[in-house]
Formats: C-alpha cells, sequence, structure tokens
C-alpha cells in the first residue's frame, strides 16, 4: 500500500497509463487502475472524479503557471510575445512530466472520448489566458484571437516535441511562434489572393 496520497495519486496514474495502453481507455475501468496501483476503489475516487481525469490532472498547476506567467512578463512586450513567455515557462511543467505526457498525448489522439475531453479543457485554458492578457490591457477580442492563436501555436509545439525529442520543448515553442511571425509576412500569389 502506498504510504502517502501523493504515492497513491501516483501509482494510479501510471497504473492507467499501463491498463490505458495494454487494453484502451473504453476497456479498463477504476476498479482494474485501483487493482494494478495497489490501492482500493475508494481510494482512487478520493483522487480523480473518474478515469477521464487521471490524463487531465495537471491542467490546474498548467492554469497556475500560465496565468502567473502572463502576469510577470516584462511591459511592453506583444500579446504574442507576452504567449511565448508564458508557454516557454509553463512548458517546463511538459517537459519535467515527460515519461507521463508522452504516453497520455497518444492515448488521448486515439480515444474519441479523451480528445472531446481535452478540447473541453484546451478551451477553458484558452479563456483564461485570454482573460489574463484582458487584464494586461489588450483588447477583448485581440485577447481571444491571441490566446487561441497562441495555444495552437503551444500545441502544435508540444506535438513536434513529442514527435522528435532531439530538441526541448522550449526549442520547439521557440520554432512555432517563428513560424507564426513568418506566416504573417508571407504574402499570397496574386491569384490567389481574394477578389475585392
Amino acid at each position: 500500500m502506498p504510504r502517502s496520497g501523493a504515492e497513491a495519486r501516483r501509482r494510479l496514474q501510471q497504473a492507467a497509463l499501463e491498463l490505458y495502453r495494454e487494453r484502451g481507455f473504453d476497456q479498463t475501468t477504476t476498479a482494474e487502475i485501483a487493482a494494478r496501483a495497489g490501492v482500493n476503489e475508494r481510494t482512487f475516487f478520493r483522487h480523480f472524479p473518474d478515469k477521464r481525469e487521471v490524463l487531465f490532472d495537471g491542467e490546474a498547476d498548467l492554469r497556475a503557471a500560465l496565468m502567473q506567467a502572463v502576469t510577470e512578463a516584462p511591459d511592453g512586450l506583444q500579446p504574442l510575445e507576452v504567449l511565448l513567455y508564458a508557454f516557454r515557462k509553463a512548458g517546463r511543467i511538459l517537459e519535467d512530466n515527460r515519461p507521463f505526457s508522452e504516453p497520455r498525448l497518444a492515448i488521448i489522439a486515439v480515444t474519441p472520448a479523451l480528445r472531446e475531453r481535452d478540447l473541453a479543457k484546451a478551451a477553458s485554458l484558452t479563456e483564461a489566458v485570454a482573460e489574463a492578457l484582458r487584464q494586461r490591457g489588450v483588447a477583448a477580442r485581440l485577447a481571444g484571437l491571441a490566446a487561441q492563436t497562441g495555444w495552437a501555436a503551444f500545441h502544435h509545439a508540444a506535438q513536434a516535441w513529442i514527435d522528435d525529442s532531439s530538441q526541448s520543448l522550449d526549442a520547439h515553442l521557440l520554432q512555432a511562434f517563428d513560424d507564426l511571425r513568418t506566416l504573417s509576412l508571407i504574402a499570397l500569389p496574386a491569384q490567389a489572393q481574394p477578389e475585392s
């Protein structure tokens, strides 16, 4: 039996990852996760409201890190630069948890119910980031667009980091935001431009 709540939580997360990879998310029960972790099912529910939340446990920490980093970003930065600053700081959470992050993303990618939950969590985080930008004085319309664009770049960088571990998440983030800047400067060929 685990000696602490933190140890039980870690063991439940590890057991869930193993079982989801072996059997699939839909075929795994909370009782099986608890048994694999060496605890009873009541202990599982003390730590997680359902079997999906095992994979989304770090959301509160990520949200807090993002909000703090947006608030602490140096004055004078453009909204996307504030977000790059914030995502670089918050990205350390993912880097520190790579052994969990990598299989987590793979499981979510193949499980429709988890993709839906991931999208809902992403929407909630994006709105929180937009609110933090508004608190910095960014106009509401621009704050929402910047938050959605920044989150897409962060998600893109995280997937690139999982696919290519030869570079850090930070390097992938810098590349994604550089690519955003490049996209905003590229002119469309004359035949591809919309007619006025």
